[in-house]
């Protein structure tokens, strides 16, 4: 039984402590939110206890920590969770700096201490099976791939604003699903934005719509598109294009009933948000954290991954600043 501490009670922090609960393998022994009240009602309702932060990296009853944090409080308690010896189950982005987050997988690798980065989507049961007939050749050398991400709504600016820009809070997990599918490093990247949802946006100093071009040393393309607006839902799609064939996951709607009438077709809408779609996610990741903390393997995605998106995002916002495709340099 792997005995889990959680540093962070708000949104996602919730949905892991409502994971955890789901499994026969750990358990959630305490929590510690920065706001007391948010802490002492995840409590109650998972029966895990409160402590503060402090407490839960020193305890020795805890064997894995859960950083659902601000991403501004990560660095240092990535580093305090190390020397304590900790696994560490960390949310992206690892730091909104990408020299940082190097620096947080230089101590987590000299402590030895095992790390995951949560890109949970590389757990969703379709984009995974996808993944792994890229693998298997079954649509022979992969060359082109498009990933769609558009959110349905923008958050607010308060949020835009310590986000660390649209590449490094959204753009991410896509910068880490072209690793996961192609398998290969991009070398070159070309990013494009705009402003074309929100001008509030543009005043918080940074983009609402983006279009990046990845290429990696054997050719392989990747072009990816976000938006903070999808009228629609939630979007999120991929398509691989190969040298046998081409592979597809399309959105999730809430229900498959389709309505068929005089005035046509209707069908049901695309999953609102990350929170319905994901929700199969989130648990197979942090059941694969546990797994492997079980069987003593190395977590998956590494922390390793973690920093490698991060430069992308980097390089990504380069690109947009200058205009010119920027060469990547992933170590």
């Amino acid at each position: 039984m792997i005995s889990i501490g959680l540093l962070g009670c708000g949104r996602i922090g919730q949905v892991h402590a409502g994971s955890i609960a789901r499994m026969g393998n750990a358990r959630l022994t305490a929590v510690a939110d920065a706001v007391p009240e948010a802490a002492q009602k995840l409590a109650e309702t998972s029966g895990a206890q409160t402590r503060t932060a402090e407490d839960i990296i020193a305890a020795t009853d805890i064997d894995a920590v859960i950083v659902a944090t601000p991403t501004s409080l990560h660095y240092d308690q990535i580093h305090a969770l190390a020397a304590a010896g900790k696994a560490i189950f960390c949310e992206k982005p690892i730091d909104l700096s990408s020299d940082r987050a190097a620096e947080c997988m230089a101590a987590v690798t000299k402590a030895g201490v095992p790390f995951m980065t949560a890109f949970n989507r590389r757990f969703d049961p379709h984009f995974a099976h996808l993944q792994a007939q890229v693998a298997d050749g079954v649509i022979g050398d992969a060359e082109l791939l498009v990933i769609t991400s558009r959110d349905p709504a923008p958050p607010p600016l308060s949020y835009i604003r310590q986000s660390g820009g649209l590449f490094r809070d959204m753009m991410i997990h896509d910068f880490d699903m072209a690793r996961f599918i192609l398998g290969e490093d991009p070398v070159d990247i070309y990013a494009a934005g705009a402003c074309l949802v929100d001008p509030g946006i543009a005043t918080a100093g940074d983009i609402d719509s983006a279009m990046v071009t990845l290429k990696t040393a054997s050719g392989k393309l990747c072009q990816i598109n976000n938006s903070r607006r999808a009228t629609y839902g939630y979007d999120q799609r991929l398509e691989v294009h190969g040298s046998k064939g081409m592979l597809q996951v399309s959105n999730q709607v809430e229900n498959l009933v389709t309505h068929a009438a005089t005035a046509g077709f209707a069908s049901a809408p695309n999953q609102h948000f990350f929170l319905e779609r994901y929700q199969a996610a989130y648990l197979a990741e942090l059941r694969s954290f546990v797994d492997a903390l079980t069987k003593g393997a190395a977590p998956q995605p590494s922390v390793a991954d973690g920093v490698a998106a991060q430069r992308m995002a980097d390089a990504a916002a380069e690109s947009l600043a200058t205009g010119k495709p920027v060469k990547l340099a992933m170590s």
